[in-house]
């Protein structure tokens, strides 16, 4: 092995190609960050309906994978950008789709994609020293690599990084799957893929990986316990010793208060004070709110009941008599779509709800609110948090994951303090964090050093791909 470490990265999706969440953004940075800091990186991922129409694509050439009892086409594409070699596998009956998961032959599908990117290798002659999965659709090449292609001298000590971005979608599928990838039935035992009568996919990642990571210390932690296990966490305790935990980063230059054309007022740590107050009062005014110093509170996230909207509905409820105001950007379940609704009906001078998402005014609320609330019932590791520091809103967020590895409590450590923390996940106990930062907020010295150490925390891809060269460096020397 040369001084320079070549990993191909596998995702199911990537920014700006294919994207449905966090882990597509965490595919685009990483890579980016890594090749920044002399790491060879080859990234791969499917093919999905319509990319080579939006992106420069260019046929490199085919190859057959029986899977399902048939001989599939497998096409392979590829596109350099920013120094990075990006490879594309596509198939059209498993890929021309209109969604990227969510079909009765996922298990078919990524099974392919799998089994693709391991006869891909032998095509290119192309024998990386690491490969690096990410979530269950890439997992299955941990068991492929390591039982059913190490014989042969290109795979032959390549190591493994698993990365798990979110542990509750684990590619759990029905006995069969095994049978549809030309795989023996000797896999369907406990210390393989085995999982209550079905086959996971997961399951493959974090038993033949080298090492297993996920996007937060306390995340690593808490997956070992049956309340955020979701039936893998017995497994998790027996891998414990090669299960990392590290934060994500977020683009500082992209996500930069002092250059974002959505704010009305360009801001820094350096001058924030009358200039964010001045952003406020734009927006104020662009969501019908009245204009003013007023406490002005934000939420941009999923309506769904992982991020806590029921603790958020609980604590504005409870509020409406105090001098606050609300706005809120996100779309999801339709009923607390409809709650955030009545609540604006009933309260139009406190209450905004714009249920959509739009990127542009997601960053404008940023800029523009004083408090950002995120209390989420459990969250791997979460950027939202990171984004309302960079643009001088305080988070109050609930102590789980990411979260409580990335802001610290006002209240527990006032030296390093970057927000508020609250512990268990109940209305009371969040309203009572919510009212500790008003009450702060209500001493303005106080709150703008609040305020700056805040905006001057950094939690940057470029750290986050060091730890990443630490934990490649380990397993190399494995």
């Amino acid at each position: 092995m040369g001084d320079r470490i070549k990993v191909l990265f596998v995702t199911p999706e990537t920014v700006p190609y294919a994207a449905t969440g966090g882990l597509a953004d965490v595919a685009q940075a990483l890579p980016e960050a890594l090749h920044d800091q002399n790491v060879e990186v080859i990234r791969l991922m499917p093919k999905y309906k319509g990319m080579e129409e939006r992106y420069p694509l260019k046929h490199v050439f085919n190859f057959i994978v029986e899977t399902g009892g048939r001989a599939n086409v497998a096409s392979v594409f590829v596109m350099e950008e920013k120094g990075i070699t990006n490879y594309f596998i596509g198939n059209s009956h498993y890929f021309d789709r209109d969604n990227f998961y969510g079909y009765g032959d996922d298990d078919e599908r990524f099974g392919f994609f799998c089994k693709s990117a391991l006869e891909m290798l032998m095509f290119l002659n192309l024998r990386p020293d690491i490969i690096h999965l990410n979530d269950w659709q890439t997992a299955l090449i941990g068991l492929l690599l390591k039982q059913e292609y190490s014989h042969l001298d290109l795979y032959k000590d390549i190591k493994m990084v698993f990365t798990i971005h979110n542990l509750q979608y684990q590619g759990v599928f029905g006995k069969d799957a095994l049978d549809d990838l030309n795989l023996s039935p000797k896999y369907f035992n406990i210390e393989a893929i085995e999982y209550y009568g079905k086959v996971c996919y997961m399951k493959a990642g974090i038993v033949y990986a080298d090492m297993v990571t996920t996007v937060s210390k306390s995340y690593a932690k808490e997956i070992q316990t049956p309340w955020y296990g979701y039936g893998l966490d017995g497994l998790l305790r027996k891998y414990s010793e090669k299960i990392q935990g590290i934060v994500n980063g977020i683009h500082y230059s992209s996500y930069n208060p002092e250059t974002d054309p959505a704010l009305a007022r360009n801001f820094s740590a350096d001058n924030f004070r009358e200039l964010k107050k001045q952003q406020k009062y734009v927006f104020q005014q662009e969501q019908g709110l009245p204009v003013g110093d007023t406490p002005l509170i934000g939420v941009v996230t999923r309506l769904a009941e992982q991020k806590g909207i029921d603790l958020i509905l609980y604590a504005m409820e409870h509020l409406m008599n105090d001098d606050v105001q609300f706005v809120i950007l996100g779309n999801g379940d339709y009923h607390y779509e409809s709650r955030l609704l009545e609540l604006q009906e009933k309260h139009p001078d406190k209450v905004k709800a714009n249920i959509m998402f739009n990127q542009a005014l997601s960053r404008k609320i940023y800029g523009s609110i004083d408090m950002f609330l995120m209390p989420s019932l459990f969250e791997p590791c979460g950027l939202s948090q990171l984004y309302s520091l960079r643009y001088g809103a305080v988070p109050i967020v609930r102590k789980t994951g990411g979260l409580g590895d990335t802001i610290t409590d006002y209240h527990e450590d006032y030296e390093n303090s970057t927000g508020f923390l609250f512990k268990n996940y109940n209305g009371h106990e969040f309203l009572a964090a919510v009212t500790r930062g008003l009450e702060v907020y209500r001493n303005q010295g106080e709150w703008e050093m609040l305020v700056e150490r805040g905006m001057r925390k950094r939690f940057s891809w470029e750290q986050s791909a060091q730890e990443y060269i630490r934990i490649y460096n380990e397993v190399l020397s494995i």
